[in-house]
């Protein structure tokens, strides 16, 4: 299945600017990540399968990304009532913003036609390195093992 997203972003190019509201209700700006390295992931919908999945692994290695000093940093379209339902089920130690209008999905490429299934979120994760940067991107994740690839890449 090809994967057909808005826009992509590469290595080197400058990182969308966002604001957007965690679980909590507090704001997370990409401007208050300034200097610091950081993953920003995309998912499709809380507790479903891939993206629990995803998020649990992602959470079983948050040490290692601390350890790192890259905070991780879920997105999706849900609202913060169900990520604040999602974290508590499963623990997961990272804040979740919600992106209910979808431009920050866009500006990222991870919203985009999906064969056979029509437009959606495309699941997507990016390192965004100190100087706001696109440093790795990933479009069309796999769930299984991708917190893996990405900590694989941090140690580069």
């Amino acid at each position: 299945m090809t994967l057909q997203p808005v826009a992509t972003l590469q290595p080197g190019d400058p990182a969308p600017t966002f604001s957007l509201s965690d679980d909590q209700g507090k704001t997370v700006a990409s401007s208050g990540l300034r200097g610091k390295r950081y993953v920003l992931y995309f998912y499709p919908k809380d507790d479903t399968p891939g993206c629990t999945t995803e998020a649990c692994q992602f959470n079983d290695n948050l040490t290692q990304f601390e350890r790192l000093k890259v905070p991780v940093i879920g997105v999706s379209r849900d609202d913060a009532a169900s990520h604040r339902a999602f974290k508590e089920k499963y623990g997961l130690g990272f804040p979740l913003l919600t992106d209910a209008d979808r431009k920050t999905h866009e500006a990222y490429g991870a919203w985009g036609d999906r064969p056979g299934r029509g437009p959606g979120v495309i699941r997507s994760t990016f390192v965004i390195d100190e100087q706001g940067r696109v440093k790795r991107a990933w479009y069309g994740v796999r769930p299984d093992g991708h917190a893996q690839e990405v900590l694989a890449e941090l140690a580069k």
